[in-house]
């Protein structure tokens, strides 16, 4: 009996389980035909994308190309023009260069000619301040009563027909030549530019005239021809030997005026600027002490504008 149930049982489940079994295998048959569709068409869609990016790839290459010819064309073109200024600008640069040569020439030769007036210039300045001292020595004389029937000072009286002797004080060689003779003589060589002369009579006529009113005007001479040669030491002691041996003079401005100026070209700022200041003290009306402010103010340390940092503190 229960043979039969379980024979009848298979026969009632055999059929369904084939029939399950059919239908799968046919979803998997038209799952299967589907996935080809799609691989298919995603082919088909690659190979036009392949299509379409070598032909970009074609029309890129031949713009390349094109775009290499247009620089080999324009390169060549632009070295052609380089090649064409530069023959075009060749010569006047040649000639330029010989014209700034030919300026540099010129330039020396106006360097030359301004040392040249300088110097001139120079010597007509110790001409003025000798004419300056001349006419000052003329109008004291003129102001002055008249002197006593006696001889001057440093000088003896000269006889009808004898020679003009120095005074008894004096040395030997400075017979025979009167002191107004030997004054004019050095005057008369220093304004001919003969200074190394003038130096030596003027100072003949100090050590052989010292006393007399124009031995402090021979000394300062002898300082100024000092100082235009650039021999400021010299100069110097020259123009302390005036302040100090004739305290009373005229000269003594200008003696210090120029030995404060001496004093600055060697350097000594601070004693320059002393000696000035001591002149526009003592002789504050003179031209002289004058000069001695202008020079004081050109002398000055120059200021500095404030830097931005230091206006910002403030």
């Amino acid at each position: 009996m229960n043979l039969k149930i379980l024979a009848l049982l298979t026969l009632i489940v055999l059929p369904q389980a084939g029939y399950g079994q059919k239908k799968e295998y046919v979803e998997l048959q038209r799952d299967v035909a589907l996935l080809q569709d799609q691989m298919r068409s995603m082919q088909r869609g690659q190979d036009e994308k392949f299509a379409a990016l070598e032909v970009l790839l074609k029309q890129t290459l031949e713009t390349t190309n094109k775009a290499n010819t247009a620089v080999a064309l324009l390169e060549a073109k632009m070295t052609d023009k380089l090649a064409l200024q530069d023959k075009q600008l060749a010569l006047p640069i040649a000639s330029m260069g010989e014209k700034v040569n030919a300026m540099g020439s010129d330039f020396g030769g106006v360097r030359e000619a301004v040392r040249d007036l300088e110097s001139k210039i120079a010597k007509m300045q110790g001409q003025l301040v000798d004419l300056t001292g001349l006419v000052k020595v003329m109008n004291e004389k003129q102001l002055a009563p008249p002197p006593p029937p006696v001889a001057p000072v440093g000088e003896q009286p000269v006889a009808a027909g004898s020679k003009p002797t120095a005074s008894a004080n004096a040395p030997a060689e400075c017979a025979g030549t009167s002191a107004e003779q030997l004054f004019n003589n050095a005057m008369r060589d220093r304004s001919s530019g003969n200074s190394d002369l003038a130096v030596q009579e003027f100072q003949d006529y100090v050590k052989c005239y010292g006393t007399t009113d124009r031995a402090p005007t021979a000394l300062y001479n002898i300082g100024a021809i000092y100082y235009l040669r650039g021999d400021h030491e010299n100069a110097i002691s020259t123009f302390d030997k005036v302040v100090n041996d004739y305290p009373l003079n005229t000269k003594i401005p200008d003696a210090m005026l120029l030995k404060g100026r001496a004093l600055a070209k060697v350097g000594q700022k601070e004693e320059a600027r002393n000696e000035f200041k001591i002149l526009i003290a003592k002789y504050a009306d003179s031209d002289s002490a004058a000069k001695a402010r202008v020079d004081l103010i050109a002398m000055a340390p120059v200021r500095q504008a404030p830097t931005a940092a230091k206006k910002k503190r403030k």
